[in-house]
């Protein structure tokens, strides 16, 4: 690997940690330069690679938030769970199924999510909660089992829909729901790498050293994400959202 190369994915990561952190969507940055950077690779080890450094990053923002922001734990853990097992199981299949037939779909969501969520100033500034405790749990319990098996298979938007989801269906505020995606995220790329692992698609030098700038933007991006409350994570949001929309069908008008 070139000094160039090597130079363009440790910003890339460090980048892709702080966006992550504040609101989610840091795979629209990080998979796709490592795709650039690593494109004499086959795409399996770069997917595998791609959870290694993430893994640290979100690790790392999640630390941050428990300290000023106290997640449900119960809640998160029927959530985190279930998205363990789906992740692994979407990575298993991560080399063989044709991820194309996501994108129109991930784009009509996409496109959803950011007009509900700017038709609705309102939503995410502050917590009401929706459902039983009972009821709520059934809920992520799904939720978490769905969107762990997409992060696992393909990825682009995963800590995107969980933060949307935890905001419009439980009625978390943005802050507490990007603190509570961190936690489930960790579990979700846990789950990712275990298979990507068991199938040597894993390049763990690379994936340790970029780790170490992901780690450093997660932490300044928690932490501003912390002092600017739900507002500031909600324009992130938005602004993240847009980006991921252009980045997917670019990709899906591109093949």
């Amino acid at each position: 690997m070139g000094v160039e190369t090597a130079i363009f994915l440790i910003i890339a990561a460090g980048f892709a940690g702080f966006v992550d952190a504040m609101a989610g969507g840091g795979g629209l940055i990080q998979l796709p330069a490592l795709l650039i950077g690593l494109s004499d690779k086959p795409i399996p080890l770069i997917l595998g690679t791609n959870k290694v450094i993430s893994i640290f990053g979100t690790s790392s923002a999640a630390t941050n938030y428990f300290r000023s922001v106290k997640p449900d734990l119960k809640l998160t853990s029927y959530m985190a769970i279930p998205a363990l097992i789906g992740s692994a199981a979407g990575a298993r299949l991560a080399s063989s199924f044709p991820t194309s037939v996501f994108r129109p779909l991930i784009i009509f969501l996409l496109i959803s999510v950011a007009i509900y969520t700017w038709r609705k100033p309102e939503l995410g500034m502050n917590e009401n909660l929706r459902f039983t405790s009972k009821q709520r749990h059934q809920i992520v319990v799904a939720l978490g089992l769905t969107i762990g098996f997409y992060d696992g298979i393909f990825g682009p938007g995963t800590g995107t829909f969980l933060v949307f989801l935890l905001v419009g269906l439980v009625g978390y505020a943005f802050l507490k729901a990007s603190a509570t995606a961190k936690l489930v995220n960790i579990a979700t790329n846990f789950g990712a790498i275990v298979s990507f692992q068991l199938t040597g698609h894993i390049w763990w030098k690379l994936g340790l050293a970029l780790a170490v700038a992901n780690v450093f933007g997660a932490i300044i991006g928690s932490r501003l994400a912390i002092r600017g409350g739900s507002p500031l994570v909600r324009k992130v949001f938005l602004v993240v959202t847009t980006i991921l929309i252009l980045k997917v069908g670019y990709d899906w008008l591109a093949n």
